[in-house]
């Protein structure tokens, strides 16, 4: 079990994570997150993020299903609104244009696969999964996922 404040988000077996012990990385404008873990041999990866109001996500479309539970402000989306305290599901095949929100937000996203992001004539820019985000938090490559990135 990892008790200590160096936290390894890619390490197997048990983990506990305080977000106080993560740091934040930059993921384009208005757009935080903290890695809390993901994992080599599933593929699947989990996010504290932190949206400005103005921060948009670029287009895009999930490879494998995800997950959130948004615990401030509000996100919203092609398939509406989600305030504080709404769980959402997005199933593979899942095509967003845009995510966005107008307050500060905050949600716990659980990606299982992987997310490709496009620019506005639908060609892919960057894949997100877990190896992205490894390599993100290593800080061997920066990105930009917002509307204004595309």
């Amino acid at each position: 079990m990892n008790m200590t404040s160096t936290h390894n988000p890619g390490i197997s077996g048990d983990l506990i994570v305080n977000l106080k012990d993560v740091p934040f990385l930059e993921l384009g404008t208005g757009t935080s997150i903290k890695l809390l873990r993901y994992s080599e041999e599933t593929g699947d990866w989990v996010l504290w993020v932190s949206m400005q109001p103005g921060a948009t996500f670029a287009p895009h479309w999930h490879l494998g299903h995800g997950q959130y539970f948004v615990t401030k402000g509000e996100l919203l989306y092609d398939v509406g609104s989600a305030p504080e305290g709404t769980y959402g599901y997005e199933p593979i095949g899942s095509r967003h244009n845009e995510a966005r929100c107008e307050v500060p937000t905050e949600y716990l996203f659980m990606g299982h696969g992987a997310v490709a992001f496009t620019d506005d004539a639908g060609d892919v820019r960057f894949i997100m999964n877990h190896e992205f985000l490894r390599d993100l938090s290593e800080q061997n490559i920066s990105a930009d996922i917002s509307k204004q990135g595309a």
